[in-house]
This record gives structure tokens, C-alpha cells and sequence, in this order.
């Protein structure tokens, strides 16, 4: 089973490395790019017989995947 994660910051809380990229893009000519936020994204392989496979990787987000004062994450099966 495969499943993907994703994590990005919370409303609110600054983005340094976003503003840094979209300063980049700007001085490369597109300056219609308002803002740029960053996040992670995880491309996870489960084993087939992983018992509550959405439970489990919500546990991984919060235990390590995400710091979760200032990011959020979604989960999706596939």
C-alpha cells in the first residue's frame, strides 16, 4: 500500500525559505508570483497487511513527520 503525506506550515507562521524563492523568481521576471510557501511531501510505502494503515501514518506525523505547533499534514491512501 502506498501512501503520501503531506506537510505544510500553518496559516500565519513565517516562511523564509518561501519569500526567498519567490524573491528569486521575481528577479527572473515573473514578477506576477504574489507568494510562495514551502512544504515536504512523503512518498510512503506500507506493507499490505499494515493494520490501520491511516491511524499509523497519522502517529508518523506527529511523532516525526511534522512539527505539529507550526505545521499541518494531510494523509492520503492510494
Amino acid at each position: 500500500m502506498r501512501a503520501r503525506v503531506y506537510v505544510t506550515l500553518k496559516p500565519g507562521v513565517h516562511d523564509p525559505a518561501g519569500k526567498a524563492v519567490q524573491g528569486g523568481l521575481s528577479s527572473m521576471g515573473y514578477a506576477e508570483v504574489q507568494g510562495v510557501r514551502i512544504g515536504k511531501f512523503f512518498e510512503i510505502e506500507l506493507d499490505d497487511a499494515a493494520l490501520e494503515p491511516r491511524a499509523r501514518l497519522e502517529e508518523m506525523c506527529r511523532k516525526l513527520l511534522a512539527n505539529t505547533v507550526i505545521e499541518s499534514y494531510r494523509v492520503e491512501l492510494l
